[in-house]
C-alpha cells in the first residue's frame, strides 16, 4: 500500500502550498464544486447549533388565526395549516435531519468496520458466515429494508438511526473487507507478527489506518442517502412522529391537500432536502479525488 504524501502531490500540481491554510485554498480552488458542498454542510451544521436563535418562532406553537399565511417579513416563509411558522419547523428539522443522518452513518459505520475487519483478518469460516449475512442484507435496497425496520420497531428518532444504520453495514463492511484481505499480505504485516505482535494490535494499530481514507469517502458519500432516506421515511408516515418538526413529514402533510393553495409548504421543505442531499454528494465526490490516488488522472 503506498503512502500519499500530500505534499508531493501539491508541488506536482503546480501549487507552492508550504501552510495549512494555503493547501486548503489549493484543494478548494482545483476542486470548486466540492468546496461549495462544504459550504453547504457546514451552513447546515451552523444551522443545527444556532437553531434556537436562528428561528423567530417556536416550531411547535399552534395559532389557528395564523393558518395558511403567505411568506411576509413576520412569516418569512408563511405558516402551516396550524399556524407554526414554517421558516422555525425547517430550521429546527435541519437538526433531526443530521442527527439522523449523522448518527445512523456513525453507528452502521462503525459496526461495518468492526465485521470487515474481522472478516478479512481471520478469514476461514469467520468470513464465510459475515459474507453471507451481508448478502441477504444487501439483496434488499436501502429504503425497503429501512421501511421494513421502522414498521416493526415503531417511529420514533431511535429507531429511525437504527433502521437505517443497518442497512448500511454490508456496505462499509464489504470495503473494509477488501482492503484488509489485501494489507494482511503486506510485508509490514508479517514484520509485525515475526516480532510476536498480538493479531488483534495488529489488526487495530496496523491494518485498520490504511483502510481509513477509503471508509471516510464512503461514509461521507452515504450521509446524503440517509438523509433522504429519513426525508422518505417521513414522508411516508414511518419517520419521526407529530408534533417534531422533519422535513419529510412536512412533505406528506402539504403535498396533497395545499400543493396548489399553499405551495410554499412544498417547496421550502424541498429545497431543505435538496440541498442538504446535495451538499453532501459534492463534498464526498470531492474526498474521493483528494483521497483515494485511484482517482487521480
Amino acid at each position: 500500500m503506498a503512502a500519499i504524501n500530500f505534499d508531493v502531490e501539491l508541488r506536482r500540481a503546480g501549487a507552492h502550498a508550504t501552510g495549512g491554510w494555503r493547501r486548503v485554498l489549493f484543494l478548494a480552488q482545483r476542486h470548486v464544486l466540492g468546496a461549495a458542498g462544504l459550504m453547504i454542510m457546514t451552513l447546515f451544521v451552523f444551522t443545527v447549533i444556532f437553531a434556537d436563535f436562528i428561528a423567530r418562532y417556536d416550531p411547535l406553537s399552534v395559532d389557528s388565526a395564523h393558518a395558511l399565511m403567505r411568506p411576509s417579513l413576520a412569516h418569512w416563509m408563511g405558516t402551516d395549516s396550524f399556524g407554526r411558522d414554517v421558516f422555525s419547523r425547517i430550521i429546527h428539522g435541519a437538526r433531526i435531519s443530521l442527527a439522523v443522518g449523522i448518527g445512523s452513518t456513525a453507528l452502521g459505520g462503525t459496526i461495518g468496520v468492526i465485521v470487515g475487519l474481522t472478516s478479512g483478518y481471520l478469514s476461514g469460516w469467520v468470513d464465510l458466515v459475515f459474507q453471507r449475512v451481508s448478502d441477504i442484507l444487501q439483496a434488499l435496497p436501502l429504503l425497503v429494508l429501512a421501511l421494513i425496520m421502522t414498521a416493526a420497531l415503531g417511529p420514533s428518532l431511535p429507531n429511525v438511526i437504527l433502521a437505517i444504520a443497518i442497512p448500511l453495514i454490508p456496505t462499509v463492511s464489504r470495503v473494509t473487507r477488501a482492503n484488509t484481505l489485501a494489507l494482511r499480505e503486506q510485508p509490514f504485516v508479517e514484520a509485525a507478527k515475526s516480532i510476536g505482535m498480538s493479531e488483534v494490535r495488529i489488526a487495530l494499530r496496523h491494518v485498520l489506518p490504511n483502510t481509513l481514507a477509503p471508509l471516510i469517502v464512503l461514509v461521507t458519500a452515504q450521509l446524503g442517502s440517509t438523509i433522504l432516506t429519513e426525508a422518505s421515511l417521513s414522508f411516508l408516515g414511518l419517520g419521526i412522529p407529530e408534533p417534531y418538526p422533519s422535513w419529510g413529514r412536512m412533505l406528506s402533510e402539504s403535498a396533497a391537500e395545499y400543493v396548489r393553495t399553499a405551495p410554499w409548504l412544498v417547496i421550502f421543505p424541498g429545497i431543505a432536502i435538496s440541498l442538504a442531499v446535495f451538499g453532501a454528494n459534492l463534498f464526498g465526490d470531492a474526498l474521493r479525488d483528494i483521497l483515494d490516488p485511484r482517482q487521480r488522472g
